[in-house]
Formats: C-alpha cells, sequence, structure tokens
C-alpha cells in the first residue's frame, strides 16, 4: 500500500474527556480558540534558521532526530548510540553521516514512543506538517524519508514559511550573555515580519561553576569591549549587555540553577569571591554562594530595566559523566532533583517579592513543590507567577497535574499560559496544540460542575491559549 493512499488525519476529538457531557463542552471550548496565533516566550529554536531567507532544515534527520534530545534519549535509553543516530561528538569523533541510516533507525524504533509525549508531537508533525499519517516503520522508512525531503526542499517549507504557516505571533530564542546576537540583527535587517526576539540568559558566566567559565568571561569582556577584571566591571557588563539584548526586542531573562537559593552578599564579600574564581581557586561553597547573590542581582536588574526574570531550578546537569565528556550539553542526561522553594527564595522576596515592577516566573521539575510552595507563593506575592508544566512534566498527564495542583490555590491569573520550550522547531504547533486540548479539557471540567459558567470558561481559553503569556511576558502584540 503506498504512503498517499494509506494516508489519515489525526482524531479532531483528541485527548478530550471519556465522559460525553465534558467532551462535549471541551471541544466547544477548544474550537474557540484553536485558530489563534501561537506565542512562545521561552524556547531554543536556533535564530539562524530564520536569518537567511533561503534557510532550509536539511535532511529529515536533521529536522526530527539529531538536535532533539526528548527523542535521542528514549533511543539511547534502549542502547542505541548518538553516534548513531549522528549526534555530533565534542571531540570530533566519528558519527554516522548517512542520514538515511539515521531516518531508518529512527522509524525502526518508533514504537519506543508510544504513550509519550514526544509520541504525540512527532505524530502530529508527520500528520499536520507533512501530510503523512502513516506509522515509520522498517518497511516504509526509505519512502518517508524521500516524501519528507521532496517538501523540505519545496520553499512553502522552509523556515520562514513554516513560520507563517504555524502562526506564530512571537517566538523567543535563549541566547548566552556573551552572544553577539547577529543573527538576530541578520533577521531585523532583512525586513522579514516575522517576530524572534532574544532571551537574556547568563547562566554561564554567573554560575562560578559553569563549564568554561574562565573562558566565558573573557567572551563577555570581548563583546563589551572591557577586560574584566573585577566585580564592579562585571556587573556593569551584565546591565550592558541586557540593555541590548532589550534593544532587541527581548522581553526576558532565564535562568538555570541547581537550587533557587537567594542571598544577598555585600559588594565586598561578592567582589572577594569573584577574584578568587578569576585565579582559579573558588570552593563549591563559593559557587553556590555566589549563584544565590547573583540571582538577587538579576532580580534588582530586572525591577531597573522591566525585563522579565525566569527561574529554572532544580535540573542536575549532564547526569551521565560519559556522555557529556563525549558530546557536551543538553543531550538528554539532565536529571530532576528535590527543590525546595520556600526558604531558598525568601531573601529575594523579602526584599522584592512586594514590587509590581518585577516579574519573577518560577518553573520546577519536582512535582511536590507544586501544592505546597509554588502555588502559595504565586497566590500570594505580587512579583511571582508560575510558569506551565515544564520539561518532562510537559505532557497531557504532567498538564492535568499541573491544572490539579496549582489553579485553586494560586488562580488563573497568577499563571503564565504555555511555552514550549523547544529546540525542535515543528513541535510547536503540536506541543500548543497539546495544550489548549488540556486546558479545554479542564475548563470544560469547571463548567460541567458549575464552578464557572460557560462565559466565564470561553475567557478563560483565551486567556489560557495567548492572554496569560502576553500579560507575563509584557508583550503588546
Amino acid at each position: 500500500m503506498s504512503i498517499e493512499s494509506n494516508l489519515q488525519t489525526l482524531n479532531p476529538e483528541r485527548f478530550f474527556s471519556a465522559d460525553r457531557e465534558t467532551r462535549a463542552l471541551a471541544i466547544t471550548l477548544y474550537e474557540s480558540i484553536a485558530h489563534l496565533p501561537i506565542i512562545s516566550p521561552h524556547g531554543h529554536v536556533d535564530p539562524l534558521l530564520f536569518s537567511n531567507a533561503n534557510a532550509t532544515f536539511g535532511s529529515p534527520a536533521d529536522l526530527f532526530i539529531i538536535p532533539d534530545h526528548y527523542v535521542t534519549r528514549i533511543l539511547y535509553s534502549q542502547g542505541i548510540a548518538l553516534e548513531s543516530l549522528g549526534v555530533p561528538r565534542s571531540d570530533g569523533g566519528e558519527v554516522e553521516k548517512d542520514h538515511r541510516k539515521i531516518w531508518r533507525l529512527f522509524c525502526e524504533n518508533f514504537h519506543l514512543f508510544r504513550g509519550t509525549p514526544s509520541g504525540i508531537w512527532l505524530t502530529h508533525e508527520l500528520s499536520e506538517v507533512f501530510e503523512i499519517c502513516e506509522k515509520p516503520s522498517t518497511q516504509n522508512a526509505d519512502a518517508l524519508f524521500d516524501k519528507i525531503s521532496e517538501k523540505l526542499a519545496l520553499p512553502q517549507f522552509s523556515p520562514r514559511a513554516l513560520f507563517k504557516k504555524f502562526n506564530i505571533s512571537l517566538l523567543s530564542t535563549t541566547d548566552a550573555a556573551f552572544d553577539n546576537l547577529d543573527a538576530h540583527k541578520a533577521i531585523r535587517d532583512s525586513g522579514w515580519d516575522g517576530r524572534v526576539i532574544p532571551t537574556f540568559r547568563p547562566d554561564a558566566v554567573v554560575n562560578l561553576d559553569a563549564p568554561n567559565w574562565r573562558k566565558n568571561i573573557d567572551d563577555l569582556g570581548k563583546v563589551c569591549s572591557s577586560e574584566i577584571t573585577d566585580y564592579r566591571i562585571f556587573i556593569r557588563a551584565l546591565e550592558e549587555r541586557r540593555q541590548l539584548f532589550k534593544s532587541m526586542g527581548a522581553a526576558a531573562t532565564d535562568h538555570a540553577c541547581l537550587s533557587p537559593r537567594t542571598e544577598e552578599m555585600s559588594e565586598r564579600e561578592a567582589s572577594e569571591i569573584f577574584q578568587r574564581a578569576l585565579a582559579g581557586m573558588t570552593s563549591s561553597e563559593d559557587a553556590i554562594r555566589f549563584t544565590a547573590h547573583m540571582l538577587m542581582e538579576m532580580a534588582r536588574m530586572s525591577i531597573e530595566d522591566g525585563l522579565v526574570m525566569q527561574l529554572h531550578p532544580g535540573s542536575l546537569r549532564n547526569h551521565n559523566h560519559f556522555i557529556f565528556t563525549r558530546f557536551g550539553l543538553d543531550k538528554g542526561c539532565d536529571i530532576p532533583v528535590q527543590t525546595e522553594f520556600t526558604r531558598n527564595l525568601h531573601p529575594l522576596l523579602n526584599k522584592y517579592g512586594n514590587d509590581i515592577r518585577l516579574k519573577l516566573i518560577l518553573f520546577t521539575l519536582d512535582e511536590s513543590a507544586y501544592a505546597r510552595e509554588l502555588a502559595p507563593l504565586a497566590g500570594h506575592y505580587p512579583a511571582v507567577k508560575l510558569g506551565p508544566p515544564w520539561w518532562f512534566h510537559d505532557s497531557l498527564n504532567g498538564m492535568a497535574r499541573y491544572f490539579d495542583q496549582v489553579m485553586e490555590t494560586a488562580g488563573l491569573y497568577n499563571t503564565c499560559g504555555f511555552n514550549d520550550d523547544t529546540r525542535a522547531f515543528c513541535s510547536i504547533p503540536a506541543r500548543h496544540d497539546v495544550w489548549r486540548r488540556a486546558s479545554a479539557n479542564w475548563v470544560a471540567g469547571l463548567v460541567a460542575r458549575h464552578l464557572v459558567d460557560m462565559e466565564d470558561g470561553l475567557e478563560m481559553m483565551e486567556a489560557l491559549a495567548v492572554g496569560l503569556a502576553r500579560d507575563a511576558y509584557n508583550i503588546n502584540n
């Protein structure tokens, strides 16, 4: 049977409640917002894709497999070497270069994604973007590769064209403090009307235990045209870079750390630690305390320059040293740890939490903190907002748990809607569609139980789809 003759469409009622009344309400609620544009205020898509009108995605392996650690981690967990998936090695070692072979391996193991978020996203991408709903398999791998390759060569499948097709209103990238932002400048100078903005991420220079920290500091000095020799120069450099990011359209900063510990140090003490770091003489406690102090400084700067502050704690990065040594960062081996917020954030919130100029968006991988800590914090402090279900919890069931655990205490309007946090560009509409369907299911349950009426439900859906994200990130259109 040919691919073309075996095409099927996704069930339009997928993911909705099995209860007949709730399902009918969910369909109505979903249909009211399905057409709304996508706002993606936090993600990791490479801006280079949009800096050149002639840019392409490359092969199906380039698009679906090699850059997507959600995909490669599942395959690796079954003993499939990352080299065989074409993932580049840090040392330049040999990896599979035949993208057809990589695609065949992916298709042979597509069953591994059954019931997973990646399985949902991949199925949506194949069906809705490439008009392929046949399940990838050993038998059809080559045919699917050829069909997708043909489409990727067409102008209507360029990154810019799909940006428009996906109805993306705004896409935020994540960029190091020392990034030259050349790709963003090229997008702006090209005259293209797609809105792609940077996000200021200073982890590589404010976390003293970051890989290659000393080199990162030198790189920061180069883009600031000022050698960073002390703490004061360092702080001025960060403030300068934030202003540049803001001039390029940035709406937010982004901060990752193992613990959300915050601590205000004197300038003298911070300077002493910074000098020890420059000399390569810091302790692990120095690194912990300096990161905690810099979170305080980032909050201060956000109040001054208006950039929204995002905080992503609780991921033990590079847990698999073998993979990190061989392949580097972001290869699917970051593992969640238990995270405490109430005490750790108290210094920051005690100083800045009542200031309405600050927007601090909190994310977690520790779901046990949702109802116990995060929802009460967001439901009290004017500065605090709750981010959406993040990373491993960006799933149908993760979203349902999120609604159940936070909304009653935090209140809907102290949350931020959804962001897709993806490196896989074509998964953006898939992820937002899952969120909108999960939202419709939740709101439908409220309407069915008469907690809210349908008029309120429709307004809640608009907020969940786009309104909350616009408000949280100060997006005007």
